[in-house]
């Protein structure tokens, strides 16, 4: 059973409190039990805590008596980073895990503590290699509550992880064998369990949270061959930036990645490291989108808060968010500071995410004339926020994380800017660059072929991240989006036929099965929600208006119980909202903005009463980026809804759906 001390297990990187044997646990002295997880903690633990924890020991000696011979083992305040907490107790009993969450003195069984032990249950078998063929029964233990009856519903998820069972403390025996006698036989070594190795896949909002936290980007992200380089990407990236430092020199580094593939984690790495302002490596996470910035904001403060009460602290809202602000800026607030003062900044190292859309030279001209007073700036974005660090008499570094088919706005220069801008002005920086830029989907050829006489130019492969870690079900989601929009057809409908047994995909010309189906999908506090197109004006007979303002703070953060959530499926979001952050199942309702016309794509913008066609090559490119966005956004699944259409409505003619629906058909996605 590993290395024992006192009958206890030994906890491999510290996951858990307090872990033993069956045999180990009933024979141990409760209060060094008590001992151990109060020593494990890294705050104090308060009286109330002691007290619950004794009532669960004394619950569980009392219960597992009937095991005492048992290979099994039990395992207090287990770890979980990627969703910041910690799980009661998991038994390991015969051919089942338990998974506990004990309200001890609670007389009811409450909504959120479902979802919370639902949420471990399958963080377990997802992310826990030796969980993921095990059946694991969550249980919410109210230990006041009155009787109720248990049954094992699994829904039309077959993965071994039903619905949360309710139990108090004498009922808790029975739940133990209906799990046991629900599942076929076997066995659990629960010395291979406790050692099997943890690889989550956070979302941003998540690994934002475990990052300032504390944790690294190897404690909360996938590891191994199937997770592409995310940990080789981020420590490179250290290692040349401390190269840069030790040399003196002044160099920009363009990471690239498919969608989803962790760019923004690795730049949120980075900028943790060094979030000391009298630190010389000093950081600093820019972004110029504004939801992802507000939404990561409000999060993390909200996390601090909640950190800091349960070590007994007492933290205000508003000081947390002014923390969290130092921390993660607007790129544009950042551009201010840097106009209104010559000075360097205090930073030498800036992340910028998204940095294909930073703007170019006519858009920021145009900003700065009509927003600051300033006439005749003759800088691009990307020109001006190089200047700033160029400012240092010694070092400087900024770090570009570059996502392709990305750029979604009027005035997003793409990355061919930033190397414009160092051969028009920056010479001596030395550059650092992912081959992957060679892509046509970037852009970027013209100005690459000039950079290949730069001595300073330096090609690296590990700035790549190649493999996508939103859709953790199915790597290859982003490759059939992008094979589906360049319209291979018989490419994207091979990936597809490998996608689908593992991400689920589904298509329909109901908004109310697209929307029954979500529901059904989702377990615990798994967020799902709408997303359309910000060109998607003629949804409005399906209650769906994209010119209604939608807090994206509120809608990707707020429970179920808030109007004002993704769950309520009543707002929705466009691709400005979602840009960057992801749910984990997302309904993609399609508009006649985006069709299909002779094995080609036509698109169109609506003006006051009709659609009109878009001749820009540029508006074009902006749009089938929307729907790239948009149909990357999920982490488990999606459902596309395309619309009927009426033939009473001249803006809404069949013949504008129709084709993209048979095209989605025939690709073999299957239909609700």
């Amino acid at each position: 059973m590993g290395t024992q001390a006192s009958h206890t297990i030994e906890p491999r990187r510290q996951r858990w409190g307090y872990g033993a044997p069956i045999a180990g646990f009933l024979a141990q002295d409760p209060q060094a039990v008590i001992g151990a997880l109060t020593t494990w903690h890294s705050f104090a633990v308060d009286l109330s805590q002691k007290v619950a924890w004794l009532e669960q020991i004394a619950i569980l000696k009392n219960l597992l008596h009937s095991w005492a011979t048992s290979t099994g083992a039990v395992f207090f305040e287990y770890d979980i980073p990627r969703l910041g907490s910690r799980i009661d107790t998991v038994v390991v009993l015969e051919h089942v895990l338990f998974v506990l969450e004990f309200k001890v003195g609670a007389s009811d069984h409450a909504r959120d503590a479902d979802d919370q032990v639902w949420d471990y249950a399958l963080d377990l078998k997802n992310f826990h290699d030796a969980s993921h063929d095990a059946p694991i029964i969550p249980i919410v233990v109210a230990t006041k509550a009155g009787a109720t009856k248990l049954q094992i519903e699994t829904g039309q998820h077959g993965d071994g992880v039903p619905r949360p069972l309710h139990c108090n403390a004498t009922t808790l025996a029975d739940a133990i064998q209906l799990g046991l006698g629900h599942f076929p036989p076997g066995r659990i070594e629960p010395e291979l369990w406790q050692r099997g190795r943890y690889h989550p896949t956070p979302t941003i909002v998540e690994a934002a949270r475990a990052l300032y936290a504390g944790h690294t980007v190897e404690e909360i992200s996938r590891r191994g061959a199937d997770a592409g380089n995310l940990n080789v990407t981020a420590n490179r990236l250290a290692e040349l930036i401390a190269g840069v430092r030790q040399r003196g020199d002044k160099a920009i580094f363009f990471v690239t990645g498919v969608p989803g593939a962790g760019k923004t984690l690795v730049g949120l790495d980075i900028a943790n490291r060094h979030t000391d302002r009298g630190d010389s490596l000093y950081s600093v996470y820019l972004s110029g989108n504004g939801p992802l910035v507000s939404v990561l904001h409000e999060a993390l403060a909200r996390d601090q808060v909640q950190r800091a009460k349960r070590s007994g602290n007492a933290l205000r809202i508003g000081e947390a968010r002014s923390a969290v602000k130092q921390f993660i800026q607007n790129v544009h607030h950042f551009r201010d500071d840097c106009l209104a003062s010559g000075d360097a900044p205090i930073e030498h190292i800036a992340l910028f995410d998204e940095a294909q859309r930073a703007w170019d030279l006519n858009q920021t001209a145009s900003f700065m004339s009509r927003k600051k007073g300033v006439e005749g700036f003759d800088q691009s974005e990307p020109e001006f926020l190089i200047s700033c660090l160029d400012r240092h008499d010694d070092w400087a570094v900024m770090v570009c994380l570059v996502g392709s088919g990305q750029e979604i706005n009027t005035g997003e220069a793409g990355i061919s800017e930033w190397l414009a801008a160092l051969r028009r002005r920056f010479d001596r920086w030395q550059v650092y660059l992912s081959p992957r830029l060679h892509e046509i989907e970037y852009h970027a050829r013209d100005e690459l072929e000039a950079l290949q006489t730069r001595r300073q130019a330096h090609w690296d492969d590990a700035l790549h991240l190649a493999t996508s870690m939103r859709s953790f079900r199915a790597a290859r989601v982003s490759e059939f989006v992008n094979l589906l929009l360049a319209l291979e057809t018989e490419p994207a409908r091979n990936v597809l036929a490998q996608v689908l047994p593992h991400f689920p995909i589904r298509l329909t010309r109901s908004l109310d099965r697209a929307k029954t189906w979500l529901r059904q999908q989702a377990r615990g506090s798994e967020r799902y929600g709408i997303v359309v197109s910000s060109q998607a004006q003629r949804l409005k007979p399906h209650a769906i208006d994209v010119r209604v303002k939608v807090d994206p703070v509120r809608w990707f953060l707020e429970n179920r119980q808030d109007v004002r959530s993704s769950y309520y499926l009543e707002d929705v979001a466009t691709e400005f909202q979602v840009q960057g952050l992801e749910l984990d199942w997302t309904c993609v309702v399609w508009d006649g903005d985006l069709r299909l016309n002779a094995n080609q794509w036509d698109h169109f913008s609506f003006k006051g009463k009709r659609w009109e066609h878009v001749r820009s090559g540029i508006r074009q490119r902006y749009l089938l980026n929307a729907y790239r966005v948009l149909l990357t956004r999920a982490r488990q699944g999606m459902v596309i809804v395309v619309p009927e259409g009426s033939i009473d409505d001249p803006s809404r003619k069949p013949g504008y759906y129709d084709p993209a629906f048979g095209l989605l058909a025939s690709l073999g996605i299957p239909q609700l």
